[in-house]
């Protein structure tokens, strides 16, 4: 066994090795992607040269020689213009992969006849020939035939992370126009101030900047914080130079802005109203961490003496303001391109532009200012327009820099390619066409979006809220800009042609097809890091895919949604080409389940799900998981929710992909949705909406990606023939127009597949030419490949840098815009969190057991999991585990989750027989590491109200790569309270108190949760395991001593205690009294401590830590069960748990900034604050739920409509200025009461109901047009 071991490890290490050395190599390629050109193609000619020397040297045949130099010259042709982006359907390409395996079997084959000849003389003892060994042999094969092939696909990895650094990409698409012109180039914005040149009342038409402001900074040296790395600049304000409105191709010229700023401007809010004098926007570093001074300020009152050019690119505008390691950085886009116009008919421009560069400037220090991109000469429609003078700051020579920018995960994710954002006019490109039309008439806003799909809500909200903060004219001036850009991660594409029209005038109709795929940002990821859906609803790789047919008579809409399985489960560990699939929370999916339906059901209508798993043992499993879960969403939901599962790869299994298409246009759930959905269609005059969308179809695979958009496909063209029947029939057989549709399909499953899995979609030759060719099947074998390396040996850096630009780390902080008033208001309302929030106690049961490896017996469980009588059953059940299985080779290598189920199954029989049996459990979340496990139950009533559950491990055998010792922790979050429940095995030995130590010190400061939470992260930590710590005495006096239960003097030598005491461990914990002896080690089924040949010293090697301020320890013990050699321990605690009133929460913010508001001169506002009390209409709320009515079902509300008047609703997400009041606010009055008034009245508010599961409810009522946005909290 030991031999299988040692083969086995050696294997891994040795395949890893090979992976990380690969990964490095290719990126290098990456990186240094000109040389690598340059190295591989010099290195091919010298391969071609050792053939011919081989050849005259050692003899070598003709023919191989020959075919092997052939094809070193096909490999050549590789190395295009675009390399190392390599089109996997090119013929060199193809050719290349054709001739590398012809090459190999040649040569194979070759020797593999010498030698054998070899032997065959050998055998009649002629003299032996003169033919090559094994390293002759090896290495000719790894630097002849292997060597160029591998260089070039590893070029291939890095092509799927490369950054087009030139506006012109090479992979966009192209549209319909034959002749697309770029839009014209805006002037250059700021590095940190923004110029606003001449407004359109001082401009003429044919005016032209001579020169363009760039990015600047400030000359003078800042006082900033301190930075670990030598700053080659000082630098403290940023400055840039606003740009005019992209516009389509045209003659007319947009009005442009200039701005400027200087390093002893103060703040200001309120500028006197200038219009006809340029204005700009200053930014800075403010006093505080993650806090910015922002500035819309005259031009002319900004001194520009002392600032330097930082870039000379283009700015098109900004995404927003980020902190990333205490350094807040401006996020500008310096490259992007116009995809084209997505609705010509419209009556304005829908222009949309690709963003394909956005660079990361600091305001906090200069070390990171790249000044080389001052002197950049920019070609192509990003020109600069006019030459740009140097100072003696930019002219100083600037090292390399030797440190990686904090920003560049960021920019690598920014600029690739998939991220698209709103020309022209402020049109909302996050929304679909009937949401748009259905808004009111009144201008654009740029604040009115979806949340859904802006991604860089996170990073701009603090721009938003300044902007909405302004003057109306102010505004005004800095939306004519377009300076904020509000950007969705997806796809465009757009595709203009012309279509047979009656034979009046012999004119051709002018059709334009888009299709846009808006990807949700709420539980985004990458493949194997993100599955399932989260606690409130969100998806992961959630997609709304529009299609959009507009001509001079209409526009037509047709929306699909996609998303993954939402259910809680993952892929853990290394996946290859099989799919191992974990639910991990089977029983208490339902809630968040229903939720995910809920929210599509208020947005869209009815739903009906296409599931295109298939009959595979794990796609099996999610099958019907999910089957069952919508059945009995339906009784919740109602009937407006179906399903059709269609086992996709078993209908092309019989009968090819065309197969597909016949079966689902057969299928009558199918094709009865098609008709009852229909499309949204409005008038292109007028844009009143015709006909409205009555539903969506929400389709999904595994990864919702090369299945799921074969499919979309299908019923987009379906959908859109069902409207060509009614106006134009013949328009039904245009190549043109179905071949275009095709082109943007397989454009939309390559561009979403390479966001989610890093490579392009599979199946897409056949979207494109309608045919699977060889090309394709070659191409996506290819991805296949890539695929399984990217997601996991690449992805994991990838899903920390999107965590972090969505603001998803546990550590991390967004950058507010300093405001004194709005400040004060936060810093208010954290004093008076109890005025908005109520506690409730709850009961928390952890017990650990060490089993030694043995199942369940037929003792029973009841004395450990109810130790007492009398005491309310608990809300959660905590129950750690170790040595669940023997620790053995075997197990180590491959855990057997067997063990775990079975005591899963005995612990639930035994919540099931409990006497006075009152509520029912469900296992929330289980997690096992070889020998450790945790289990987390609760009631089922409270599925719905814990929330972000996560499980992890971390090794700590054999330093860190072994599982029989480590430890496993399941977090949770109990309403707005957060819990850290970890069970661990450390070192054994009772010497090893220092190998116990390091364990702790592995765990704490290793385990890691997503999105960057750790252990200290959470209100509440419970550590319960065997942590292996004795007794320092002998062995017959710890005995003698446990007999006759005197603790203290055990205590005094325990090796825990002392560590804690001493800070080496454990450190902040606290342990209840021990009061009962020591729990190891004893006889199998007897209560005799060991009497073995070891005869080891008893100890309490099983404990139970706690840490925070909420949990309170009433009962600490062990329980006398006999099932092996340790006694299992338990604690029960008391948690006071924090409820947040987010309505009440919002109403004290708007007092308290009305209070501010009016703040009197010479009027004390910290006292005016203090007697503030809400109005007694505050607490008018709706009555609560129940099972048969719900409170938004009334005759007050016929049909469940309730006006937004009535009640405020609060938003998950902030979208506008939250401190905005009403017209009508009183603001000169202000409630006054006393303390004890103020105590009075908080006690009397309602305290919120924990929600229960009913069994059918009338639907809730549909959401809020978007064109209102609701105001939120600070």
């Amino acid at each position: 066994m030991g031999l299988y071991v040692a083969v086995i490890a050696a294997f891994a290490f040795v395949t890893l090795s090979l992976a990380s050395g690969l990964l490095y190599v290719s990126e290098l390629i990456e990186e240094h992607s000109r040389l690598a050109k340059v190295y591989g193609q010099r290195g091919i000619y010298a391969i071609i040269a050792l053939h011919a020397i081989l050849y005259f040297s050692e003899s070598l045949p003709f023919p191989q020689t020959a075919f092997s130099i052939t094809c070193h010259i096909i490999y050549l042709q590789n190395f295009s213009a675009s390399w190392p982006i390599i089109s996997l359907t090119s013929i060199s390409f193809l050719a290349s992969c054709i001739f590398v395996i012809s090459d190999h079997f040649l040569w194979f084959f070759y020797f593999a006849r010498i030698t054998q000849e070899a032997r065959q003389l050998r055998t009649y003892r002629s003299p032996p020939p003169d033919v090559p060994g094994f390293t002759e042999i090896a290495s000719f094969f790894g630097i002849c035939v292997w060597l160029a092939p591998l260089f070039l696909f590893l070029s291939l990895s890095a092509n799927d992370n490369a950054l087009p650094m030139s506006a012109a990409d090479p992979g966009s698409p192209t549209t319909g126009s034959s002749s697309m012109q770029y839009a014209q180039t805006r002037v250059s914005l700021f590095r940190s101030l923004f110029s606003l040149d001449s407004l359109p009342q001082l401009r003429s038409k044919g005016s032209r900047r001579t020169s363009a402001e760039g990015l600047l900074a400030s000359h003078a040296s800042p006082a900033v914080r301190s930075s670990p790395l030598p700053a080659p600049s000082p630098t403290t304000s940023r400055f840039s130079t606003l740009p005019p409105p992209p516009r389509s191709p045209g003659p007319s010229r947009a009005p442009e802005m200039d701005g400027r700023l200087s390093p002893s401007q103060s703040f200001t809010l309120n500028i006197p109203p200038r219009r006809a004098t340029p204005r700009a926007l200053v930014f800075r570093a403010g006093e505080a961490i993650s806090q910015a001074v922002v500035e819309f300020l005259p031009k002319d009152e900004i001194d520009l003496a002392n600032a330097v050019r930082l870039t000379n690119r283009v700015v098109k505008g900004c995404l927003g303001l980020i902190s990333v390691e205490n350094d807040i950085f401006l996020a500008l886009v310096t490259s992007a391109t116009e995809v084209g116009n997505t609705r010509p008919s419209g009556s304005k421009s829908e222009s949309v532009a690709r963003i394909h560069e956005v660079s990361f400037y600091s305001l906090t220090s200069s070390t990171w200012d790249d000044l080389s991109a001052a002197s950049e000469v920019l070609i192509g429609p990003d020109g600069v327009e006019g030459a740009v003078s140097r100072d003696v700051y930019a002219q100083t020579s600037t090292p390399p820099p030797i440190f990686e920018h904090p920003c560049s995960p960021l920019t690598k994710i920014m600029s690739s390619g998939s991220f698209y954002y709103a020309l022209e006019s402020p049109w909302d490109l996050s929304s679909r066409l009937a949401v748009r039309l259905a808004r009111d008439a009144s201008p654009t806003d740029v604040g009115a979006y979806d949340e859904r799909f802006v991604w860089n809500e996170y990073i701009v909200q603090s721009l938003l809220d300044f902007r909405g903060r302004l003057d109306a004219h102010e505004r005004e001036d800095l939306d004519r800009c377009q300076f904020i850009i509000l950007a969705i991660q997806g796809y465009v594409g757009v595709f203009t042609m012309s279509l047979p029209a009656p034979p009046t005038n012999g004119a051709p109709t002018i059709a334009t097809l888009s299709l846009i795929s808006r990807l949700g940002w709420k539980r985004a990821g990458t493949r194997f890091n993100t599955r399932g859906v989260d606690d409130d609803g969100n998806t992961a790789n959630f997609v709304e895919t529009e299609t959009v047919f507009s001509t001079d008579q209409h526009s037509v809409s047709y929306v699909q949604v996609r998303g993954s399985v939402p259910l809680f489960w993952e892929q853990q560990g290394l996946q290859t080409f099989g799919q191992r699939i974990q639910i991990t929370r089977p029983h208490a999916s339902q809630p968040a389940f229903e939720r995910h339906f809920a929210h599509l059901m208020e947005e869209y209508g009815a739903i009906h799900a296409i599931n295109l798993l298939g009959t595979k043992e794990n796609e099996q499993s999610l099958t019907t998981a999910y089957g069952r879960h919508l059945q009995i969403a339906r009784g919740a939901i109602g009937d407006d929710l179906s399903i059709t599962h269609f086992d996709f790869h078993n209908a092309v299994r019989i009968g090819g992909h065309d197969s597909v298409i016949r079966d689902l246009r057969r299928l009558e759930s199918i094709v009865d949705h098609v008709d009852r959905f229909g499309f949204t269609m409005c008038n292109a005059v007028s844009d009143e909406i015709i006909t409205d969308q009555k539903g969506v179809f929400r389709t999904n695979c595994l990864d919702c990606l090369d299945r799921t958009n074969f499919v979309q496909d299908i019923l987009s063209r379906t959908t859109l023939e069902q409207y060509l029947l009614l106006v134009r029939r013949e328009w039904v057989q245009s190549n043109t127009l179905w071949s275009y549709h095709r082109e943007l399909w397989a454009e939309n499953g390559d561009a979403l597949s390479r966001i989610y899995a890093g490579t392009g979609a599979l199946n897409t030759s056949f979207t494109r030419s309608g045919k699977r060719t060889l090309a394709g099947v070659l191409s996506d074998a290819t991805k296949s490949v890539s695929r399984a390396y990217i997601n996991n040996f690449q992805d994991k850096g990838k899903q920390i840098a999107i965590d972090m630009f969505l603001g998803n780390l546990s550590n991390q902080r967004p950058v507010s815009i300093f405001d004194p008033i709005h400040d004060s208001v936060r810093a208010a309302l954290e004093q008076r969190l109890s005025e908005y929030s109520t506690t409730k106690q709850v009961t928390v049961f952890t017990g650990t057991w060490n089993l030694n490896g043995r199942a369940p017996s037929s003792e029973s469980l009841l004395p450990w999991l109810f130790p007492r009588e009398g005491v309310n059953d608990p809300d959660l059940f905590v129950v750690g585990f170790q040595e669940i299985v023997p620790l053995t080779a075997q197990q180590i290598v491959q855990t057997d989750p067997d063990k775990r189920r079975i005591w899963e199954r005995q612990i639930f029989e035994t919540l099931d027989r409990r006497p006075n049996k009152k509520c029912n459990y469900v296992l929330l979340r289980s997690e096992q590491l070889v020998g450790t496990a945790l289990l987390v139950l609760v009631k089922s009533e409270l599925t719905s109200i814990i929330r972000n559950v996560e499980a992890t491990t971390r090794k700590t055998g054999l330093r860190g790569m072994s599982g029989n010792k480590g430890a496993v922790g399941i977090r949770l979050e109990y309403h707005d309270t957060s819990f850290c429940f970890l069970t661990a095995h450390l070192a054994a030995g009772h010497s090893n108190v220092e190998e116990r130590n390091a364990d702790y010190r592995t765990i704490a400061h290793g385990l890691h949760f997503q999105k960057g939470k750790t252990i200290p992260s959470h209100d509440n930590v419970v550590w319960l395991g065997d942590v292996n710590y004795r007794i320092d005495m002998d062995n017959a006096y710890v005995r003698s001593l446990a007999e006759a239960d005197d603790f203290d003097a055990l205590l005094a030598a325990d090796q825990l205690k002392l560590m804690m005491d001493s800070g080496a461990a454990f450190s902040g914990y606290s342990e209840g009294p021990l009061l009962f002896r020591p729990t190891y080690r004893y006889d199998f089924g007897t209560d005799n401590y060991d009497t073995s040949e070891k005869m080891r010293i008893p100890a309490w090697t099983d404990r139970i830590l706690y840490r925070g301020d909420q949990l309170d320890l009433f009962v600490y013990s062990r329980a006398e069960l006999r099932g092996s050699d340790h006694k299992p321990v338990f604690a029960i605690f008391r948690a006071d748990i924090r409820i947040i009133d987010s309505v009440k929460r919002l109403a004290l913010s708007r007092l308290l900034l009305e209070s501010i508001v009016s703040t009197a001169p010479g009027e004390k506002l910290d006292e005016k604050l203090a007697a503030l009390v809400f109005p007694s209409d505050i607490t008018e709320l709706p009555p609560p739920s129940s099972e048969d009515v719900a409170w938004w079902d009334g005759p007050e509300c016929p049909g469940g409509v309730l006006p937004l008047y009535e009640f405020q609703r609060s938003p998950t997400r902030r979208k506008t200025n939250p401190f905005d009041s009403p017209d009508d606010s009183p603001l000169s009055s202000s409630p006054t009461s006393s303390d004890e008034e103020l105590y009075t009245d908080a006690l009397s508010l309602p305290t919120p109901m924990a929600p229960v599961q009913a069994l059918r409810k009338p639907p809730p009522p549909p959401p809020p047009s978007r064109s209102t946005k609701p105001t939120t909290l600070p």
